[in-house]
């Protein structure tokens, strides 16, 4: 389920945030749905033997805008894509932020002009892809040291598919408590890579158009849930072109 957040600012011309903003619209989601269903999602979130999947994801801000400094500037208005197979996840949002009238992102009130149930695409075995937030997928290496070290694969590696694919094989395990033994393959088409900071942590991830082949259950789990790792923290949505 998803839901598409139109906002405005109340008092300032002008949305000002830090181009690094994922941390500060995930603050925001946190804090427009219960307090019962926040706490959860922070102490243990949905568990698959000692990994925990918090089930939801969200875009990059969408409007126009300019660069100034460490700073991006929303000219006018903005919009806030927010998906989770978790239906109470996304009633909660509506709901609250109905009753509320706004959204605080970092300094910023917002107001919710409009609130959007997107229709959910026909999706079959093989569909295309435009990523709407970075994915990304990483193992922790380590060197000869001993000191650990973050690897984050690219889409060319053959390793990033079969990452890509024991993620969601998990979420869908979560959601289902059934196991797939068939394999969902992703391939790029079109792609660039994008560095992101969440708060002091360096993460790279791909933007772009790709291909998902698989089980028809297991992209709309991705769809909803979001593709490859670090999905609460604003990686992995798409849209289904």
């Amino acid at each position: 389920m998803r839901v598409v957040l139109r906002l405005t600012p109340t008092n300032e011309k002008c949305i000002a945030l830090p181009q690094h903003y994922n941390h500060l619209v995930q603050s925001a989601i946190y804090s427009s749905i219960s307090p019962s269903l926040s706490k959860f999602l922070h102490e243990s979130g949905f568990l698959y033997g000692k990994r925990s999947f918090k089930l939801f994801t969200f875009s990059r801000l969408f409007g126009r805008y300019q660069l100034l400094g460490s700073k991006i500037l929303f000219e006018d208005h903005i919009e806030l894509w927010i998906s989770s197979p978790i239906k109470k996840f996304i009633e909660d949002i509506a709901n609250f932020i109905l009753k509320r009238g706004y959204m605080m992102i970092g300094n910023d009130k917002l107001c919710v002009t409009e609130i959007i149930f997107p229709k959910e695409p026909n999706i079959s075995q093989r569909v295309k892809i435009r990523m709407l937030s970075p994915v990304t997928v990483y193992s922790t290496l380590y060197t000869r040291e001993g000191n650990k070290k973050t690897y984050y694969y690219s889409p060319y590696e053959k390793d990033f598919s079969r990452l890509i694919n024991e993620n969601a094989k998990k979420k869908f395990y979560v959601l289902e408590g059934k196991k797939l033994k068939s394999y969902m393959k992703i391939s790029p088409i079109r792609v660039r890579e994008c560095v992101s900071m969440y708060k002091r942590t360096v993460i790279k991830g791909w933007y772009g158009e790709f291909s998902l082949e698989g089980p028809i259950t297991l992209i709309k789990c991705v769809y909803e849930a979001g593709l490859g790792a670090k999905n609460s923290q604003g990686f992995g949505m798409f849209e289904v072109i």
